[in-house]
This record gives structure tokens, sequence and C-alpha cells, in this order.
């Protein structure tokens, strides 16, 4: 009777919480989404130009501080990840960080107004010094930071808003994803035409100032959003997590593993603050980490519950995932550094209308525009009459797409430079058309759209339920990685090809397209791109999904063998 009371009292609870989320909530997040990206993007395909004029850095000085910069931003979106899990919930983390993003644009704009805070030009690689050095590099430092914080928190919160466990809200999860690539995809077309043109048409300081405001506005309106979120409160540190089945499985190395599964250590299901998930055979010296000793009682640091090593061991089979897709990342750092430089000396004209080289990736993204919403409508749909997966395909297929038609990208790329380089040394003033590059932008423009999508779904519905948000800025991790490759990438194969090339110049040196081998440097990439596809298919199909049983086939979403559960007291954080 007592519970059948209990039951009557929580279900007025129940239906307001159930009132809360969803695409309702959502709506705001896709609006910070559109207005943020918009900045980001614009940033992205056209700064390098910013770098190379105004600040008087060399050609490949200007592309290594654009890729070190983005490799920063979504390097902290681990950061971002982090502290959304452990200290502050989602919203406030992206709230936070927003903030700083706010403020480095607006030293952005206020050093790209003033002429006396620009570096005369020296004729080396870097001309920037002193305080103007000083100014530069902490705004850029500071928006990396916020941009990177805002990416760890964003796409987690969002997804948040819908319930994995419930078959309804499952399907809707994986439309969000769809949908928000969407709403970031209409924000960074208004980036790359509007803002960009702005920027190098008009003034750097007014682009960044747009920017400004448009991000100002969306962190505005994503709190206005607030009574309508569902906000999780963070939990245990994930890293104190994975540190203590590290540690506690070395110490019981020497023991040897039961013969059942059942005899590890796992908390009963009326004591769990979290999902249960069910052990695995993989890894199975990480079990090690279960096996409670004779005479002693379950302590943090002594043993670890059977969950807490399976959480371990999923991270642990998602990173040859993340390391497959670092070379994709690598091949889109060239479409907003060395292919922005060669749109710059192309011919630019359409009819009357003067198109800056960095608004060419318009093209790409109409392409996404229109393609998300039939995919979403049309494909997805018949998709799961087939497959009975939520979202049509699985996630590791999608990026497997994204890869391939990465390495035709670059491919095409090679090709093209050709042509541009041939007529340019031929007559300069008769400079073929920018959109060329129109097939390298939309060929891997439709691949991010598999590739990113896969990615952000993939990582966080298979993470555990306390480490949504740096599981999810695993996508960003690939992509900073990746991005620092590139700067690799350039410095070593200049420095390689200066030694053995009869001219004594590396493919990528100095300011002079025309006298450069970008082709060569992307047919590279393009074969990196391949050998790199069949590794990743070798560790896709080799991945257990969380959701897939012993057999081949796929449960529904709903019916994975996982359980939440409320807990009355708190173990496993080290906190006593």
């Amino acid at each position: 009777m007592a519970d059948h009371d209990a039951k009557e009292e929580q279900r007025p609870l129940n239906q307001w919480k159930r009132r809360k989320g969803g695409f309702m909530a959502s709506m705001f997040i896709f609006v910070l989404s559109a207005l943020d990206n918009m900045g980001f993007v614009a940033n992205m395909v056209s700064i390098v130009l910013y770098f190379y004029g105004v600040m008087h850095f060399d050609l490949a000085s200007s592309a290594n501080t654009l890729t070190n910069f983005m490799g920063s931003t979504y390097l902290l979106s681990l950061v971002g990840g982090f502290i959304s899990d452990t200290y502050l919930n989602r919203f406030t983390t992206c709230l936070l960080f927003g903030s700083l993003e706010v403020l480095a644009l607006a030293m952005l704009t206020v050093q790209a107004a003033s002429n006396h805070l620009h570096p005369e030009a020296c004729g080396k690689s870097s001309c920037v010094k002193g305080g103007i050095a000083g100014m530069f590099y902490t705004s850029l430092c500071l928006l990396a930071l916020g941009m990177g914080g805002v990416r760890g928190s964003m796409t987690a919160f969002g997804a948040d808003q819908f319930d994995e466990k419930e078959p309804t809200e499952a399907k809707a999860l994986a439309s969000f994803f769809n949908w928000l690539l969407l709403s970031s995809t209409v924000g960074a077309i208004t980036g790359v035409t509007g803002v960009v043109w702005v920027s190098t048409q008009k003034s750097w300081h007014w682009g960044f100032f747009i920017i400004t405001i448009a991000s100002s506005v969306g962190f505005v309106t994503l709190a206005l959003g607030k009574p309508f979120y569902r906000i999780k409160t963070p939990g245990d540190s994930p890293t104190l997590r994975i540190a203590q089945v590290i540690v506690v499985a070395f110490k019981n190395r020497k023991l040897s593993l039961p013969e059942s599964h059942g005899e590890l250590y796992e908390i009963s299901d009326k004591d769990a603050t979290t999902e249960k998930i069910a052990h695995t055979n993989q890894m199975r010296f990480l079990d090690k980490a279960a096996i409670i000793q004779e005479n002693s009682k379950p302590q943090a640091w002594k043993v670890c519950t059977v969950t807490q090593v399976e959480e371990v061991k999923i991270l642990t089979r998602m990173l040859p995932i993340v390391a497959s897709t670092i070379i994709l990342n690598t091949c889109m750092a060239q479409l907003q550094t060395f292919s922005v430089q060669q749109g710059n000396i192309m011919n630019l004209k359409l009819g009357s209308l003067t198109v800056p080289a960095p608004s060419i990736p318009v093209i790409p993204l109409v392409f996404i525009s229109v393609l998300v919403p039939l995919y979403e409508l049309f494909f997805v749909p018949i998709a799961r009459k087939i497959t009975h997966h939520p979202s049509g395909i699985t996630q590791l297929q999608r990026v497997g797409v994204g890869l391939v038609l990465s390495a035709i990208s670059m491919a095409v790329a090679g090709i093209v430079e050709v042509k541009r380089r041939e007529q340019g040394r031929k007559d300069p003033s008769r400079p073929i058309s920018l959109f060329w590059l129109s097939f390298q932008y939309g060929i891997f423009g439709i691949a991010d759209m598999f590739t990113l999508v896969g990615l952000l779904e993939f990582f966080y519905r298979e993470s555990p339920s306390n480490m949504k948000s740096l599981s999810t800025s695993f996508t960003w991790l690939s992509t900073a990685l990746g991005y620092f490759l590139s700067t690799v990438f350039v410095n070593v194969i200049n420095a390689v090809t200066r030694r053995i090339t009869p001219s004594k110049q590396g493919w990528l040196h100095g300011f002079d397209l025309n006298q450069n081998n970008l082709n060569l440097f992307y047919w590279f990439l393009a074969t990196l791109s391949c050998l790199n596809f069949f590794n990743y298919l070798y560790w896709a199909s080799k991945y257990k999904y969380k959701c897939e049983d012993s057999g081949p086939g796929f449960k529904a979403l709903g019916e994975m063998p996982l359980k939440r559960v409320e807990r009355k007291e708190d173990y496993g954080s080290g906190r006593e």
C-alpha cells in the first residue's frame, strides 16, 4: 500500500520531467550551434588570409598557425568535456567557456581595428613580436579555450535532452545529431558568405565584430532555454575511475581470474548510482581489478566493480576508431589552408560579382544542407525497416563512407592543382576559375556529413553514462590530432624534399604557389588516406557495440542489457 502511494506521489513529478527536454529544448541549442558555428567556420576558412595579409606570416607559417590554433581548439574540448562530466553540469560549462570565447573575439576585433596593433612587414616567416605578439597570441589562446570548452559540452548537453533507453526517444536522439549538423551548416553558410565577404572585402574588424555579436546572442539564447532543459548533475571523475581500474589491475596482475565472471565484484542493483554494464570477455586482464581477495572489504583503490572495468574496456575499444579518423582531419585542414591560398590567386569573378576565396566552401555546405534533410526524412526510415537500427545504418558504417570520400577528395585536389599551376605559369593574367575547387570541397563536404555525425553519435551512444561529454570530445580529439599532424607533415615534407629535389626547394616553400608542388602533397595525403581506410576496416570489424548481442544482429536499443538504478551510498569515487 505504501509503495502504491509513493508511486502515486511520484507520478506528477515524472510527468513534469517528461515535459522537459526533447526537441523543444533542443531548439535553443540549435540556435546556439548556428550562431556560434557561423563565426567558427568563417574564421576557420578565412583567418589564414588575416595571418598572411595583416599579420605578415609567410605561406607555410600562416597555414601552420591556423592548424595549430584549430588543433588546440579541438584538443581543449577534452577540458570542457572533463569539467562538465565531473565538476559543473554541461549547461553551466557551456556558458562559462562561451564567455571566454566572446572575450577573445572582442580582443581580436580591437586588434584588427587598430593599425598600431599590426606588425610591419619584415620578409621573414613571422613578423609579430613584443606587445603585438602578446595580444595576438593571448586572444588566440582564449579563443581556442572558449571554443574548445563549448564543443566539449554542447553536443552532449543537447543529446542529454533525449533518453536513449526509451525506444521513441532513441530514434529522436539519432535524428538530433542530424539536425544539429544541419543547424551548424546553416550557420556556416552564413559565415563563409556574408561574414567572409565583410572580412575580406570591407575590413577584418567588422567581420570579427559580427562574429562577436552573433556568439553573444547565441549564448544568451542558450541561457533563456534553461526552464526547458534536462540538466544532469556531474558524477565521479572519469579519469579517477579509469585510473583506479588500471592501478588495481596492475596490483592484482599475479592473481588468477576466477572460472566464472559471476565471482567478480559488482555492487547490487539497489546500491548502484549509474547504469550497470554486463561483463564482456575482451581484455580479460582488466578483470583482475574486480577480484576481491579473501578477508578484504571492498574499498576504492583495492577493488573495482565489473561496471567500472567495462567502462575502461569501452573507452579502450574506442581508441583505434579515434586514431583511424585522424588522417581524415589532416585532409580537412588542407581545405582550410592551402586550398584557400589556391583560391586567392584564381579567377574570383562570378559575372560582375567578386567571390572571396574563403567563400568557396559554401558549395559543400549547400550540398550538406540539402542532403541532411533527405538523409533524415527518406533514407533513415527506409534503412530502419531493413536493419532495425535506430540510426538506419550503424555509426561506424557512416564513418567508413566518409573515409573513402576523403581519399577521393585529396586525389581530385591534386588534379585540380596541376591544372591551376600550369595555367598560372603559362599566363598568370588569366587564371582558372575559383570554382574548380568546388570538386574537392564538394566531395569532402559529403564525407564530413557522414563522418562527423557518425562519430558524435557513436561516442555518445557507446560511452558510459558518466563519461558522455568526455567521450563525445573524442571526435574533437581526432580533429585536433589531424590539425597537428598537418603541421608535422608540412614541416617534415618541406625538410625532406628540400634535401632530395634537384632544385633544393621544398614542395611547399616560400610565398609563390606556382613554384611549389602542392599537388604532390595532396596525392601523398590521398595515398595515406587509402592505407588508413584499410586500417579502419580492421578495427571497425573487430568492434562490438555496447548494444550488440552475442550474435551478429542488433538488439533494439530499448533492449540493451543495461539497467539504470539508484544507489544509496557513494562508492568508487575515492571520496569516503
